[in-house]
Formats: C-alpha cells, structure tokens, sequence
C-alpha cells in the first residue's frame, strides 16, 4: 500500500513540475513575457526621448523667432534680405566640426 502511495505522489509530483516548467503560465512563458517587456521598454524610452525632443522645439517654435529663423534656413535655405548669399559648388566646408559639402543639400 505505502508503495503505491509514493508511486502516485511521485506522479503527481512530475505532473505539478511539468506544469511549472512547461504549461500554460510556466516559467518559459514568464522568461519570454519578460523579454518582450524589456524590448518595448527600450522602444518606448526612444519614443520619450523623440516626444521630449519635439515637446522641446515646439515651446522654441511658440515662444521665439530664433527657432522658425533657424528652421527656415537649415529645412528650405532661406536668407534674410540684409544677407548676401554665395554658392560655391563641390567645395568641403567645415561647419561647427562636421565637415560636409557646399554643393549638396544639407
């Protein structure tokens, strides 16, 4: 009798370690719950840092005309009137650091 005891206890106990390991909210459900939740973490800390950055140019844009003047020059190559103009093609220019090329769109 004790025999069978410890034979069906043992089976239940396999069964009860199978479900942990491997059924429907094991731990191999929990390590991938976990890992998709560290990837959209890493998603939505570049999302922040994208809405901090456009929440930071749109107070610039409504408060000053500093911004606009510089968006306006750098986006569609706006000069003001008092300013004048030269365009001298495929010649380096080293501008703030970064060196790029006068005769392309920057």
């Amino acid at each position: 009798m004790l025999k069978w005891l410890a034979i069906v206890l043992t089976g239940l106990f396999v069964l009860l370690q199978y479900s942990l390991w491997f059924g429907e909210g094991g731990l191999r459900e929990l390590a991938h719950i976990r890992g998709r939740t560290d990837a959209l973490a890493a998603e939505n800390a570049i999302s922040l840092a994208n809405n901090q950055r456009l929440a930071a140019e749109v107070v610039d844009l409504k408060n000053g005309l500093d911004a606009i003047d510089e968006r306006a020059r750098s986006d569609i190559g706006m000069v003001r009137e008092d300013e004048q103009f030269f365009w001298v093609p495929d010649v380096d220019v080293e501008v703030q650091g970064v060196s790029s090329s006068a005769g392309g769109a920057q």
